[in-house]
């Protein structure tokens, strides 16, 4: 009988197929638990990458509000423009980049800067979006690109409006201009639909009204393959998920209230003059009829149509300029009021019973206090009140203000709105300085009384802004009623539909007496209509104004960059003029600096007549059509 003997490599065949079959096992499972995974779990994400490989959402360009003054002339509009865009992940940098820099023929240095743009958003999280590459590209690049189009995968060129200013420098500082949205702003806006490249505005109306004018981008989405649009309804139908296009919604036109004509004006009479400022308000709701800043830029250029290189060129030039043309010195500037201020002094002396309409102060050329001989600007004689006002006296003023306290100096000052920031809010606004006895004694440890003569005559410590100063005296003409200065009337549709309107508003009633105040206005109309007024020499047939004459010292210090032989120039006082009009019954009130113009009788009282003469006339004219529409002022 035989025995089967097993054998024992069978055994260990056994062992090793069994570990064999569970590896399998295990493969496979891991293998369908994948399969699930990608077409089970993840499948709508994938189903997303591989629609976002075909489907390409296209921006549809927003029109932004048009700007416009009040008789409805265009101050801010649209043109078209054709822009580049790039989506980052889908350029490729060594083969397709070359190739669009040459159609659009670059230069080497911006090449090398748009290039490394390029770079760092394909890095970051806006690698599949579109980025503005280049602005307002003219229309050889855009035949070239476009006949190139299936060559240059990530390259779109779209038609937008770019942003177009028709009367170049005039009211830059009001109107504002346009920028190109960087990587800061960007954060801080997150979410709120801007993206790289877009414009934003940066200073003026366009920056505080952004909200408004922007209005929001719409889309439209499209089917490509190998760089071609594909219309098919099959694939939309398949691929295209639904809001497929959502139209873009126009920006909302501002209204504004100054009026381009009386800006024109200014813009005139200030010719020949190197640096100033003028502000014209409405008495009686507080509106700015004009404001202008000189110098000025040139809104077009800044605004980054005309290539970034270009801009920072102009920005470098403006900031270096010892002029500073990019100040808005109609409210961010705060400058020393001279004699403008006088009125407010003589107004806390009248109150307090300091002095009286009578009383009378010797000038023999100036006023000695303690060990300090305070100098006039002339031998006045005996003079009264409405005289020291007509004259400009500054003996009478020092003989008031060692009388007086400083504090009640800046406090009725701070009545009339100096000191504090108006809240106008288009563009950063100084406050000014109504100096107190504590504010000298922090700062100088200690107080001496010359001070309070200083400050009586707007000298010293004591500093406005050109705006602030037009409202005191619109407060004055009309009262007592110190308004909150508007710049925008209404906010409005494209078809001129008004969303919204904008009344005046009242800051504060002062509680004058009007005896003292009949009193000053008629020395302020003395100024002009006296022959020994500051103001007469300058004086215009047929022009009823009434205002205050003004030459402002200033510290001899010179700017940086200036050229030896015009340090004179930046060493002379302002000049000032400060007023109303028309005189018996005010309506408008306007306020000339001529900065380092010398005296204000001589340099700022002949802008302010030669605009107030303008006004007259502007004020009873036509009614001005623009684009359909039809305002009165």
């Amino acid at each position: 009988m035989t025995t089967l003997v097993r054998r024992s490599d069978v055994g260990e065949f056994r062992r090793r197929y069994r570990w064999m079959v569970l590896a399998v096992l295990v493969t496979f499972l891991i293998i369908i638990g994948r399969l699930v995974q990608l077409q089970v779990l993840e499948v709508d994400l994938h189903r997303a990458t591989a629609r976002a490989n075909i489907v390409r959402e296209e921006g549809l360009a927003t029109a932004r509000g048009v700007v416009r003054d009040a008789r409805g002339r265009v101050l801010a509009t649209n043109r078209p423009a054709y822009n580049v865009y790039v989506v980052p992940a889908k350029l490729d940098l060594e083969k397709t980049w070359p190739r669009v820099a040459q159609l659009m023929a670059l230069g080497g240095a911006e090449r090398a800067e748009l290039e490394q743009r390029i770079a760092d958003a394909a890095a970051g999280p806006r690698r599949n979006q579109q980025i503005l590459l280049r602005m307002d590209v003219d229309r050889d690049a855009v035949a070239a690109l476009e006949t190139h189009e299936t060559e240059l995968a990530g390259i779109d060129v779209v038609s937008e409006p770019v942003r177009s200013y028709p009367n170049g420098e005039l009211g830059a500082h009001l109107v504002g201009y346009m920028r190109a949205m960087d990587a800061e702003a960007l954060a801080r806006l997150e979410g709120r639909g801007y993206r790289a490249g877009d414009q934003i505005g940066a200073v003026g109306v366009e920056r505080r009204w952004e909200s408004y004018l922007r209005g929001q981008r719409g889309f439209s989405k499209a089917i490509y393959k190998r760089g071609r649009r594909v219309t098919s309804a099959e694939l939309e139908a398949r691929y295209l998920e639904p809001p497929t296009r959502v139209d873009a919604i126009p920006g909302r036109d501002v209204s504004l209230t100054v009026d381009l004509e009386l800006m024109r004006s200014i813009d005139r009479a200030m010719r020949g003059q190197l640096a100033g400022a003028v502000v014209a308000v409405d008495v009686r709701t507080g509106r700015l009829l004009a404001a202008l800043s000189k110098p000025s830029y040139d809104p077009n250029v800044v605004s980054g149509g005309s290539g970034r290189r270009l801009v920072g060129e102009t920005m470098r030039r403006l900031y270096a300029d010892p002029l500073k043309p990019t100040l808005d010195k109609t409210i961010s500037a705060a400058y020393p009021p001279g004699s403008t201020y006088k009125p407010f002094s003589a107004l806390v002396g009248l109150a307090d019973r300091l002095i009286t309409p009578s009383t009378r102060v010797l000038c023999r050329g100036g006023w000695e206090y303690g060990r300090r001989y305070h100098r006039c600007t002339g031998v006045h004689g005996n003079v009264n009140l409405h005289e020291a006002i007509v004259r400009s006296c500054n003996t009478y003023f020092y003989a008031l203000g060692a009388a007086a306290s400083i504090d009640r100096l800046a406090q009725v000052g701070m009545d009339f709105g100096f000191g504090v920031k108006t809240g106008i809010g288009v563009n950063p606004e100084a406050s000014g300085r109504m100096p107190t006895r504590a504010w000298y004694t922090r700062r100088y440890r200690g107080f001496l009384g010359g001070y309070t003569l200083l400050a009586a005559i707007g000298q010293g410590a004591s500093t406005v802004t050109v705006l602030q100063l037009a409202l005191a005296y619109a407060a004055l003409a009309n009262g007592g009623t110190l308004y909150q200065p508007q710049v925008v009337r209404s906010i409005e549709t494209s078809d001129g539909t008004v969303v919204q309107e904008f009344p005046p508003r009242v800051r504060r009633v002062l509680e004058l007496d009007r005896s003292s105040v009949g009193r000053i206005r008629a020395g302020l109309e003395g100024v002009v209509t006296e022959r020994e007024g500051t103001a007469h020499a300058e004086r215009l047939e047929g022009v009823d104004l009434a205002g205050k004459t003004g030459t402002a010292q200033v510290s001899h210090v010179t700017p940086r960059g200036v050229d030896p032989d015009k340090v004179w120039y930046f060493n002379r006082d302002h000049a000032w003029f400060a007023g109303y009009a028309p005189a018996a019954s005010p309506e408008i009130a306007i306020v000339v600096l001529i900065e380092h113009g010398g005296g204000g009788g001589k340099n700022a009282v002949p802008v302010a007549m030669r605009v107030v003469r303008d006004w007259q006339a502007i004020r009873f004219g036509p009614v001005e059509a623009d684009g359909g529409r039809e305002r009165r002022p």
